[in-house]
């Protein structure tokens, strides 16, 4: 059987790797040799970029789509999508949801991974029936994680129900690196005999486990594996492309891959990485703490951050402890976004306070309110109570509560918004939305934000401090605006 490739270097691999800031421009050049590659599908759109277009490279998402589609009519384009949360941090309401998937497809996604980070299937259907009505590819994703309530048996009951939903295809979506490779052989052998449904793998090579893991889940009937470009692979990412393809070359699972043209995509990767060394992830190596204490390695580099700017990294270890704890605490959900942040936060504020959960964040709250949807645990009574008092947490799916917010969201942003994709912006980043939609007026009016934030860059760094009206040229007040968006993003901006 031939493997199927899935590369995740315009997603996932610079999202572990560089923060989630490679531009639609760096994409674009090597796009043409990409679609000659003959991927199953290449993940390029979905997860933290949306967010990350609007909120730091001042980009449309959307336009994203359309550009590398005419550069790649040949490849599918496939996507990470959040369930009810879409592509943000909380539920959105079914209409934001169906249109949004409608609107993605009519763009250029083909394939729609969908999640939820509790594993509730409940969470997936409005997403999953939406992508099904379009014609897309629906593949369902399991969040893999360990824990004394998730086992084989359990993964399997959920695939049976995801099949129920129409899903094309499965995925196992190992966001932490957890999947040990006799474990992987089991759980694809019986996910392919109770569904019969394509098994489609997702490592990430944090614990150094996942080539071991692919070539036993590929033994037992995985049909496609996700990689990334060597030049960005490995540590948090997946593991490499051009690896997997020689370790399969000659057998009966050859990807047919052509290695010679694998490595052109490298060499040009491995000189954008240069560009990005500012955002360059810490973790590109093996860790083995995601083992010991399931934390992704995304969320030990957003808890460093934390603990730094709190000016309290020596309680680093105290938070590893701390993390399964909290999350033993909170029914034992996947570490994956949100859930990692909820978690990985709670944690912080136990440990840095002195007492656990004398302080308690609002997402935390919700978590055990049921807003999230169900755990996969029951919530101890007194966890609960600690946190929420008295208050009765819901148990109906939490999208069930919320009112359409299509029209109304469009009626408040009004005229500033051009299309429906605007206005999907708006509902998932309101902020960050209306920030964009009037820089994007600037831009039209000949202010080059760039060259703005640029000089504003240096004006904040400067040890003089000129007058503002020198430094800008006669314009002051564009130029602050700017200079103050520049401070807050405390270098998010690639100049």
């Amino acid at each position: 059987m031939k493997i199927k490739i899935t590369d995740t270097v315009l997603r996932d691999a610079h999202q572990s790797l560089l923060a989630t800031r490679m531009r639609t421009e760096d994409m674009l050049p090597i796009a043409p040799v990409m679609d000659e590659i003959g991927y199953w599908s290449v993940e390029m759109w979905g997860g933290a970029t949306f967010d990350s277009c609007l909120r730091f490279l001042k980009e449309d998402p959307w336009e994203r789509i359309t550009q590398l589609k005419k550069e790649m009519p040949n490849t599918r384009f496939q996507m990470l999508l959040r369930g009810q949360n879409i592509v943000g941090y909380r539920h959105y309401s079914d209409d934001i949801v169906e249109k949004f998937v409608q609107k993605a497809h009519d763009r250029g996604i083909d394939v729609f991974r969908i999640f939820d980070a509790l594993n509730d299937v409940r969470n997936m259907q409005s997403a999953m029936r939406a992508a099904k009505r379009s014609g897309a590819i629906v593949e369902a994703a399991i969040a893999y994680t360990t824990s004394p309530v998730h086992n084989i048996e359990t993964f399997v009951q959920m695939a049976d129900r995801l099949k129920d939903l129409g899903a094309d295809t499965l995925c196992i979506k190992d966001m932490a690196g957890l999947l040990k490779p006799y474990v992987a052989y089991e759980l694809v052998k019986q996910l392919r005999e109770e569904t019969a449904l394509p098994v489609h793998m997702h490592c990430h090579a944090t614990s150094g486990m996942s080539e071991s893991s692919y070539m036993k889940g590929i033994e037992a009937g995985a049909e496609i594996i996700d990689t990334a470009i060597s030049s960005m692979s490995q540590g948090t990412a997946q593991p490499p492309t051009e690896s997997m393809v020689a370790m399969l070359r000659g057998t009966e699972y050859d990807t047919g891959l052509d290695l010679k043209k694998l490595q052109e995509i490298s060499d040009y990767f491995e000189k954008v990485r240069l560009k990005y060394a500012d955002f360059e992830s810490g973790h590109t190596g093996v860790d083995t703490n995601a083992l010991i204490y399931q934390i992704p390695g995304g969320m030990i580099s957003n808890l460093a951050a934390q603990l730094k700017e709190a000016k309290q990294e020596n309680k680093i270890q105290e938070i590893y402890e701390e993390v399964p704890r909290v999350r033993a605490d909170l029914g034992y959900p996947p570490l994956v976004t949100p859930t990692s942040q909820i978690v990985g936060t709670q944690a912080t504020l136990n440990v840095i306070s002195g007492e656990r959960y004398k302080m308690v964040t609002n997402e935390t709250k919700n978590l055990v309110r049921g807003l999230y949807g169900k755990t996969p645990a029951e919530i101890p009574p007194e966890i609960r109570k600690k946190i929420i008092g008295d208050e009765k947490p819901i148990t109906v799916r939490p999208a069930d509560l919320l009112e359409p917010e299509y029209d109304r969201l469009a009626k408040e942003v009004g005229a500033l918004a051009r299309n429906e994709e605007d206005v999907l912006s708006y509902a998932l980043f309101p902020r960050e939305a209306m920030e964009f939609f009037k820089d994007r007026e600037m831009n039209e009016k000949g202010v080059n934000l760039k060259d703005i934030a640029a000089v504003a860059a240096l004006y904040m760094r400067s040890t003089e401090k000129k007058p503002m009206a020198e430094v800008c040229n006669g314009k002051e007040d564009q130029w602050k605006n700017v200079a103050r968006r520049e401070q807050m993003r405390q270098g998010g901006w690639l100049i």
